[in-house]
Parts: structure tokens; sequence; C-alpha cells
């Protein structure tokens, strides 16, 4: 498997939902030979959304990963490929793929164009600096229409799009493409199955000026990046060669100046082969994207990693999946060096070895066993005791920490409960194995109730869950009304001295801390604390055990027990008994602190805010804006595309379950919506009240010690 990693893409296609990603990748696994009959998304038989959910429901949900073979140039190309869902519940499969790929296909539709799920992955790709080429799908759709994408694609996300190919025709006249780079006109045959099914002619009369006009353009872009080709443009612009052309575009691409954009579409068979062209021609491959840094664990200075099978291992795992036959598959990006079958490794997470039994190739989820991986590589590894998403694992005698990936909290929970007694251990392996695979899925236990709370991203996100657990795990289970996941927040700081002191003969404990508790700095998540303890009145060994006491506390605030997600507290003296005092006193009395402090510092309750696109016809758009405000919407933004009206919205979650069906009513179904998460924001105190009410809270008073 050794070979010159230049022939080697990994790439992922990104998009919307309904734009085409997962038809798209269907058609590349037919082209490049993987499969022998094309599966269609809406017959629910493309290989890769297998599971059940995603064939019932024509959606993707969890990212599928295949490699594939393409010839570009007599030259033999590997293409490592991942499917990622378009749904914003699934939003963890996109980030986890982009952190690990080098070059992504954003898909648009002809007809869409840049909708609300586009601009979210787009500046997914951004932040792990992926760079982009732009796909145009549907152009056989009626209202197709590729500049006014090129457009918006400029507008609306801010990118340096540059045509690289014109469609010949649109909607049902939609006949090929033309090349921009060699001044060919592709014709596509869909009636054809055979490999080929196109033949190249002449650009029709009709377009010759339009082609030069955008051809012209597309140099002049390029030439910004380029002094050769700038020098020759304003020679004799005739005398740039293709070559030179493509070169500057990779280049551009690569370093992120500018996105290529190319159509077709994907369901009538037209521009696939274009388009794997282009991703060969324009995606870097892992020598473009260069060397990997990361942190030595043990001397914490940076070090480096050379895309090279010589150097030594290192690995990012971004993915864990459970399979009925092999087990947990640990999915992961080989950066440099070389993984053979069953040899060790260390994870830097956990500091511990791990033996890799057997690596696999994936191709969706079917497994081919490989003897080995190296750099640049994606395979999927079994055999393992303790691996999570985001974990580094690497050569044991030379360790480094790799850039994990974030992922946002849950906003919307669920109480399940098994219905039968023998359900309830198979639940709670089943809910432990769903929640190692997505870290976006988490389950607790209410204290209050002892009901087992699952969260996740949305309702549909839980849908899948809950019917996951009927199918894959056999487990039966009632459920109750999605409740929102609530957060708590301090708005005041005040100053409070706390003393906890207990007597029960013989040792006893003593805890005393003088500190200040508020809101936290701007930007800061979680506890921000701050030592400013002089004189050793309170020993430096005890401060830790302060700091994890208030940590430990905010899991649940003081006033409906939701979690406080951030707060600040600056301690400021206290005093410690020589013979009663220990860690455990000055945590338990930090613990007693914050439930004592916080009642008087303002405490509000925080609920989700999502932000709303409603795509709706003229008729109807009174009617969705009185049913917005009514949901305590504010409108953010109207806008017009084509004889439609575009809503948008910043909605509280708590006010928009059953929306969807709502909305269909209201419009007699030809509306559409879209959400997802925007931020959190303060509950007004009426619904606040109710909120405390049911959760069965109270407010705390200065005399309550009731906790």
């Amino acid at each position: 498997m050794a070979r010159d990693l230049k022939y080697t893409r990994n790439i992922g296609i990104m998009a919307h939902i309904d734009a085409g990603k997962t038809t798209t990748s269907e058609r590349i696994l037919y082209y490049t030979g993987k499969t022998h009959k094309i599966g269609e998304v809406h017959e629910g038989a493309a290989t890769m959304d297998w599971m059940v959910q995603e064939q019932e429901r024509g959606i993707t949900i969890t990212s599928a990963a295949t490699t594939a073979f393409w010839n570009y140039n007599n030259e033999h190309y590997q293409i490592n490929l991942i499917d990622t869902p378009g749904h914003v519940d699934f939003t963890v499969e996109v980030e986890r793929s982009l952190r690990v790929l080098d070059g992504a296909v954003a898909t648009f539709c002809a007809v869409g164009r840049v909708q609300p799920q586009s601009e979210t992955v787009w500046r997914q790709a951004d932040k792990y600096h992926v760079p982009k080429l732009a796909y145009v799908n549907k152009m056989d759709r009626v209202g197709a229409d590729f500049l006014a994408v090129v457009r918006e694609i400029k507008e609306k996300l801010g990118a340096t799009a540059i045509p690289i190919s014109l469609p010949i025709g649109s909607e049902d006249k939609f006949e090929g493409i033309v090349d921009l780079i060699s001044k060919k006109a592709f014709f596509y045959n869909q009636e054809s199955k055979d490999l080929i099914n196109y033949s190249v002619g002449d650009i029709p009369q009709t377009m010759l000026s339009e082609v030069e006009e955008w051809r012209s353009k597309m140099i002049e872009s390029i030439a910004e990046y380029n002094d050769s080709i700038l020098e020759k443009f304003f020679e004799d612009p005739d005398s740039i060669t293709e070559d030179e052309i493509i070169s500057a575009i990779r280049k551009a691409t690569i370093n992120m100046a500018i996105v290529p954009v190319c159509c077709g579409s994907s369901f009538k068979n037209k521009g696939i082969q274009y388009l794997l062209d282009s991703i060969i021609r324009f995606l870097p491959s892992p020598l473009d994207i260069g060397d990997v840094h990361g942190i030595n664990p043990e001397t914490e200075k940076e070090e480096v990693r050379k895309a090279n099978p010589k150097d030594p291992f290192c690995g990012l795992v971004f993915k864990i999946a459970t399979d009925p036959f092999v087990g947990r598959l640990a999915f992961l990006r080989a950066y440099s060096g070389r993984l053979d079958s069953g040899s060790a490794v260390l994870n830097t997470r956990s500091d511990k070895k791990e033996r890799i039994a057997r690596l696999y190739q994936m191709h969706s989820n079917k497994q081919n066993p490989i003897d080995f991986v190296e750099a640049g590589d994606i395979c999927a590894a079994v055999g393992f005791k303790d691996i999570r998403t985001g974990d580094t694992i690497c050569d044991e005698n030379h360790p480094i920490v790799l850039e994990s990936m974030t992922f946002p909290d849950p906003v919307i929970g669920l109480a399940i409960e098994p219905k039968t007694q023998k359900d309830l251990d198979k639940l709670g392996i089943a809910l432990g194995k769903l929640s190692e695979e997505d870290p976006t899925f988490t389950v607790k236990t209410d204290q209050e109730t002892g009901q087992t709370i699952i969260s996740g991203m949305g309702e549909l996100h839980l849908d899948i869950i809950v019917d996951r657990l009927k199918r894959e795990f056999g487990v039966e289970i009632n459920q109750g009304a999605p409740q929102v996941n609530y957060k708590e927040a301090v708005k005041s700081t005040i100053q409070h001295r706390e003393v906890f002191k207990k007597q029960t003969g013989g040792r006893g404990k003593f805890a005393d801390i003088i500190f200040e508790i508020g809101p936290a700095d701007e930007g800061v998540t979680g506890l921000q604390f701050i030592d400013e303890v002089k004189g050793g009145n309170i020993p430096k060994e005890f401060i830790p055990s302060v700091e994890k006491g208030f940590k430990a506390a905010m899991a649940n605030g003081v006033l409906a027990g939701y979690e406080v997600t951030s707060l600040k507290v600056v301690l400021k003296d206290g005093s410690f008994h020589p013979v009663d005092s220990d860690a455990l006193s000055f945590e338990i009395c930090a613990r007693q602190a914050f439930r004592k402090a916080c009642p008087k510092a303002n405490p509000v309750i925080q609920e989700p805010i999502m932000s709303v696109e409603v795509v709706t016809p003229e008729d109807y758009v009174g009617d969705v804006i009185g049913d917005l405000n009514k949901r305590r919407g504010q409108i953010t933004n109207m806008d017009s595309k084509g004889n439609a009206k575009i809503v948008k919205a910043k909605v509280p979650l708590a006010e928009l379950f059953g929306y969807v069906t709502v909305l269909r009513t209201l419009t007699s179904g030809r509306a559409t919506s879209t959400m997802e998460f925007s931020h959190y924001t303060e509950l007004p105190p009426n619904l606040a009240k109710e909120v405390i009410e049911r959760a069965g809270g109270k407010k705390f008073n200065e005399d309550n010690d009731d906790f």
C-alpha cells in the first residue's frame, strides 16, 4: 500500500438537506466502478445511506466513508470519500468529518441556492481551514439558475466563487456543460449506462460570447494570485495554457483564496465525471495540506509531524461506531507514520496503551480488512478498550496531542423508562453505546425524580435515537414529552462567607472561605476561578478542592436544578484548623457556599433560542409572521427568492415543538422551514416561575438551608 500521497484525496460532500449529497456520492461510486448499480435515495437503496432509518426517511443521519479510484491524465488516484448529513440535528457528523478531511465538495441546489444549513457547514469548513469546490446540482429542475447560485455564494458566504464550467441549457433543456478551461463542450446521454455517457463537441454558437466573457473573468480572477498569468493576460491572453490555468486555480483553491464552481445534475447522470476530474485537479492531497502540528504532553512544547510513512505514527479518532458483527469501530485519520494491525499505540488522553487488533478500509457499513495504514489514509480500527471521539493515538515513544473537536451542547431533553424490568439492563448498555458514538447525545439521571433524561440536538435527533433503541438494541421504552434544556446563570456579584463545621467525636471537619461570586467575564464558559488568598490563610493544597467543590455544584443550579454554564468565583480569604481541616472539608464548604450565595446573586433561568428560516409563498407571509410573533419570535429579516418570501426569526425552542405540522396547516403544505441553535438568553420572569414550579424547585432564600 506504500504509495505516493499526491495521488490521494480525502474529501467530504457537505450541503443543505436535499441538495443531493447522497445522490452525488452514489454516482461517484458508480462512475469510479465501485458499485455496478446506481443506488437511489428515493427508493431507499442508496449504498451510503445504509441505516434502516436513513432508507425510510430518505435522509442521511450518519456520515459514511468509502474509498474509490479514478483515473485522471493516465494516473491512478485514490479518493477517500465521506458523505455527511445535511440536517442540523446531526451537525456533529459534519463537524468531525471536516476535522479530518483535506477538501470538501460543497453541493448547492440550483433552485434552492444558498440555504441556511449551507451557511452552517460552510462556516464549519472555514473553522478547520478546509479548501472547497462548489458543485451546483439539480440543473435539470424547474427554476434552476446557475449564475444566481454563484452570485449568492459570493454575497452570503463571502467567498470568491469562480465558475470553471457553464451549463448548456437549463431545466428540461439541460444537455451538458462547457469546460471554460479547455473550451470543450460535453453533451450527456442520460439513458446511457456506460461509464462514459457523454460526447465532446463544439460549443453551441449561441453561447460563444458568454463563454468568452466568463473565461476571461476566470483568468482575470486567478491572475491576481499568479504573476506569470498576469503578465501573459496583458500581453496575449490566448497564450495561457490549460496546465497553467489548472495549476493557478489549484494553488488559489488550496490557499482558500477562491472557490471553483462547476455544475451538473447528479440524478440525471450529467457532469459527474467532470466533477471527479475537478476534485483531482483542484482539491489538495495530504501533502498539500502540509505538516500537522500538535503538543508533546510531556514537554508541553509544539511538535511537527510530516505526512510521511517514515515519521512516527500519529492519528486522530473522529468517530466511534458500533457494528453488530465486529463490535466497536474507531474511525481514524492517519496524519504521519504507519500503523500495522496488531500493534500497540498510546492514547494521549488516557495515557494508556491500546492494542489495535485489526484495521479495515470502510465501504459504507462494510469492512474490507487491510494489514496497515499510512499517513494520509482514513480507516477503521477494532480491538481497543477505551478510545473516544477526538482522541489522539500515536507511537508510544513519540507522544503528541492533536487539536481535537468542539461539539455544541444538547438543547432538548426527553424522559424515558424501560417498559419492563428485563429491559432495564439492556437500556443502560444501549444508551452507553449511543452516547459513546455521538458526543452531542447525553444521558443523565434526574436526582429528584430518578428519571433517565436523554438529551440531543433536536426532535428528529431524539426520534432517531428512540427508533435505534427499539430496532438495534431491542429495548422497548415509554417516553415523556420533549423538554427544553434550560440553563441557569447569575447576574450580580456579591461577597459571601461560608463556614463549615462538624464535630462528631474524634476528628471533626472544618473549613472557612470568604469569596466573591458573580457572572463570568464575557466569552468565558465554565468556572472562572481566581485565587487571591494571601499569607497562607488557606493552605495551597486546599485551594484546588475549593475550585472542585464549586465546579461540582454548578451541575445543579439553585432555581430549578439546571446546569450553571458560566460563573466567576474570586477566593479572597478564609481560615483553617490545623487538625480538623482537610481537602474534603473545603470541597463540601464550597458546595454549601454555592447553594447559599447564588440566591443572593440574582439568579436567572436561560432558554435556548433557535434561528428559524421559513420559505413561504407570498400569500401566507402574514399568517407565518403572526404565528411566529405568537411564539415569542423576533423577526430579524425578510427577503425574496423568486416568487417566494424568506422570513428569518429568532424563536425560543420551547415554542417550537410540533412547529412543522402547524406551518404545513397554515400554508396548505407549501412552506418549508429550517432551524438551528443560535444562543441562550434570559427567560421572562413569569415563564421562569412556571419552569421553577414544574421542576419542583423553589426560590432559595437566605433562611432556607434545605437542599
